[in-house]
């Protein structure tokens, strides 16, 4: 674990803030180059990109405090301070809070620019994938998001003075952290094909929104959670983060039909 990477004078490189600022550049470039490729104003999409990361960022914190408020009791100003007075590194941040304010944002900025909304997204969408792979690389390096006891051959033991060991001691646990970045690495490379030959808009967000819902169903199993993150209801105890992935996959699964639909039922009447 390695959540401070190295110090440049007093500034001190954090491992998790690298990967985040590596998936955001990559992220730019990516949406760059496959705007040109299509032809695309790249000027408003940039604009775009700016509001789809720090609205994801805002909107990660945010969720996150509203799930931890007792730990905040005392010291509220930790509450805008993702860094905190005890925290190794940059921690408490939530993907699906996240995702929700940035995706809200963009589709408000989309209504004011006049911009096609699910073809804009589209192009977006991979870049999704791309930012799992890098940030949780920096979630594992930082001993933040971990997962739940293991007996596998490739469970890993963090080092004393870890959040995961202060959970779990010297127990082998799942790298949660590894899952997600691998399902990431998938999820950009199948949307990134599909956005190459994408049939009709609306094709690869929705496609985005129901594959990453799966993965994030299956993760939870093995990712660790506080009980303020469990849901109790007829004896299963899912996490919110059950509840927001079904809603997503539903979201994905419903923007997919309807344009495919449309898609279907207008090469119907070209070809009439």
């Amino acid at each position: 674990m390695y959540p401070e990477l190295f110090k440049i004078g007093p500034v001190a490189i954090r491992s998790y803030g690298l990967m985040l600022a590596i998936s955001v550049l990559l992220g730019v470039f990516y949406v760059y180059k496959m705007a040109k490729r299509k032809g695309y104003d790249f000027d408003r999409l940039f604009s775009l990109a700016y509001i789809l990361v720090f609205g994801g960022i805002i909107g990660a914190r945010l969720a996150y405090v509203l799930f931890h408020i007792p730990d905040f009791e005392g010291h509220w100003l930790d509450t805008i301070n993702p860094f905190g007075t005890d925290q190794i590194g940059i921690a408490g941040l939530n993907l699906y809070g996240g995702i929700i304010l940035a995706v809200l944002l963009a589709y408000l900025y989309m209504l004011w620019r006049k911009l096609p909304i699910l073809q804009t997204l589209d192009v977006f969408a991979p870049t999704v994938g791309l930012g799992l792979v890098f940030t949780r690389i920096g979630c594992f390096l930082n001993g933040c998001c971990y997962g739940t006891p293991c007996n596998l051959p490739w469970g890993v033991h963090f080092p004393e003075g870890s959040i995961p060991y202060y959970t779990f001691g010297n127990t082998a646990i799942h790298p949660s952290q590894l899952y997600s970045s691998l399902y990431g690495l998938i999820i950009f490379l199948f949307l990134h094909w599909r956005l190459k030959h994408k049939q009709f808009d609306g094709q690869v967000v929705g496609l985005l929104f129901m594959v990453e819902a799966v993965f994030r169903y299956a993760i939870e199993f093995v990712r660790y959670y506080e009980n303020a993150m469990h849901i109790h209801f007829f004896g299963m105890q899912p996490t919110y983060n059950h509840l927001i992935a079904i809603a997503q996959f539903l979201l994905g699964l419903t923007i997919y039909i309807v344009q495919y639909r449309k898609y279907k039922n207008g090469r119907q009447d070209t070809t009439a």
